[in-house]
């Protein structure tokens, strides 16, 4: 069997940085790590060529010569999944998709003409894929309630990568969440027991990304690394030696729930092992909305001295926040936005409220028949798919203000010094060269920061500061302001969006179906009322 496999292109959104890997010459920010696993989990004798869409076009002489069309995607990337499968079809090529947009909404695959759906997670819906395929089977759907054993799981084919593409290299220690978040879907498609890999697998992984030469960011794509806490210890002891034993060739970034705060041994742990970053999901500073969507864990503490505990301990943050939660006071986009700068929080990942497919969210809102698109769209320039508790304008307009003001470039500059201000300088003693990557981002940083716009002064001065005080973490710094030129560029973007969304909503003379949509998006006083009592 001959097989191309296919990362569908990734529009411009929070996670892309596509400013910021423009300024450094990169071409994307992390790989498609489900889809080289996939890779690794086919049969030895078939042919693979790979193509990450997002830093290179397979070419039509790979189209001729495949038999076989793999897809995996994100429910952000529907649009070219779902042109890939239709170009596949044209081409006379049998498909086979996967990964989370299809599981969770495997009707528009089929539609579109997907021959072979392997949903669900691969270590157990692969096995019965090829048996279908070397019976000669021409379609099939394969699901499993059952979740896998990951200490199975094989590792991922990274030697297919373009590693000089990317901003970070991905590896998975763990599967599943413990939390109950009304709006997250992982626990639908992963479950509530976090699974992990061993150490030994990890630390081959580790090895096989040294030996491949890559010396820069790995993130640790856990939905939470902290689920499973007691073999997340057992990892990050067995991880130290190594990292010290490489003269800590990586830098690590992870997710993990704000509990962590409370745990000064696993803290501590992470940051000797070489984790730099984390990202955590706060979504809101209102208490009444973290309880109304059950995210309980980030009501037990207070959620500012939690920040600044981890900051201090040498974390640097990245944050979700949400607008949108049902019966928020109004103001909620000036609170995030005075905690996001208290906290000094560089990157805040600001979002409108979306109702994903198979979350407790969509089904409540269903069952209130309150969806006004089954599809959710994962991006920031999107009005919310239900109808809220108060009306839309209002709510899009306040996260508009919010999200300019927070990706202001001088108010940006001036909270991320805080932050690294804040934060212990230790990180270990590396030997990983700066390469042309990095001082082609520095130089962009000098002219664009320190010269073009009205930060000049402010950027020289925190520039030098930071040298001179928190050396460690002079690099890391830079990187921050780089990503910082995304968004300072991507809230034009998610402006103009959202405004010309609300403007054809409002039109004076609008179509029937705008005009049905911007009636649907009213809030339901009376609905919402009778719920409540019930």
């Amino acid at each position: 069997m001959k097989a191309l496999l296919l990362w569908p292109v990734m529009p411009n959104s929070f996670w892309s940085y596509q400013e910021a890997l423009d300024l450094a010459g990169l071409r994307s920010t992390n790989p498609p790590l489900g889809l080289i696993t996939v890779a690794a989990m086919l049969p030895p004798d078939w042919e693979i060529r790979f193509a990450d869409r997002n830093v290179r076009f397979e070419t039509e002489a790979d189209w001729d010569w495949c038999d076989l069309v793999i897809l995996s995607a994100m429910v952000i990337q529907k649009q070219d999944f779902q042109d890939l499968i239709h170009k596949a079809i044209a081409l006379g090529k049998k498909v086979a998709v996967g990964g989370p947009y299809p599981t969770s909404y495997p009707d528009v695959a089929l539609a579109a003409g997907a021959h072979y759906l392997i949903l669900d997670e691969g270590e157990c819906t692969i096995p019965p894929f090829l048996e279908a395929i070397a019976r000669g089977d021409k379609m099939g759907t394969f699901r499993s309630e059952v979740k896998p054993d990951v200490t199975q799981t094989p590792i991922a084919r990274f030697d297919l990568l373009d590693l000089s593409a990317y901003l970070a290299i991905t590896v998975q220690f763990s599967r599943g969440c413990p939390f109950q978040c009304e709006f997250c879907d992982i626990i639908n498609l992963y479950g509530r027991k976090p699974r992990t890999k061993t150490p030994a697998q990890m630390l081959a992984e580790f090895e096989a990304l040294y030996q491949l030469g890559w010396r820069r960011y790995v993130f640790v794509v856990d939905d939470n690394f902290i689920g499973n806490t007691r073999n997340a210890k057992v990892f990050l002891r067995e991880l130290i030696p190594w990292m010290e034993a490489h003269n800590y060739p990586f830098i690590l970034i992870t997710e993990a729930s704000l509990n962590l705060a409370s745990d000064d041994e696993m803290i501590e742990l992470m940051v000797k092992a070489g984790f730099t970053t984390l990202f955590m999901g706060i979504e809101t500073p209102d208490t009444d909305s973290l309880v109304g969507v059950k995210k309980f864990q980030n009501t037990r503490q207070s959620l500012m001295d939690s920040c600044h505990k981890l900051t201090r301990a040498g974390l640097q943050l990245m944050s979700g926040f949400i607008l949108g939660f049902d019966h928020e006071r109004p103001g909620a986009g000036d609170r995030i936005r005075a905690f996001i700068q208290d906290t000094g929080i560089p990157q805040a990942h600001f979002s409108l409220l979306q109702a994903l497919r198979n979350t407790a969210l969509w089904d409540r809102l269903k069952a209130e028949d309150r969806l006004t698109e089954d599809l959710a769209t994962i991006h920031q320039g999107a009005i919310m798919n239900f109808m809220p508790t108060r009306p839309v304008a209002d709510i899009v307009h306040e996260y508009i203000n919010a999200f300019w003001q927070i990706y202001e470039p001088l108010p940006y500059l001036k909270r991320t010094f805080r932050h690294f201000m804040m934060m212990s300088g230790w990180r270990g003693k590396t030997d990983r060269p700066i390469t042309a990557t990095e001082m082609r981002l520095f130089w962009a940083l000098c002219w664009r920061q320190g010269m073009l716009r009205s930060t000049r002064f402010r950027f020289w001065w925190q520039l030098v500061a930071i040298a001179i005080l928190k050396p460690r973490l002079l690099y890391d710094y830079i990187v921050a302001l780089g990503a910082g030129e995304h968004f300072f560029d991507y809230r034009n973007v998610v402006k103009a969006q959202l405004e010309g969304q609300l403007a054809a909503l409002d039109s004076e003379t609008p179509s029937k179906p705008a005009a049905a949509a911007w009636e649907a998006r009213r809030p339901m006083p009376q609905l919402l009322k009778e719920r409540e009592l019930h």
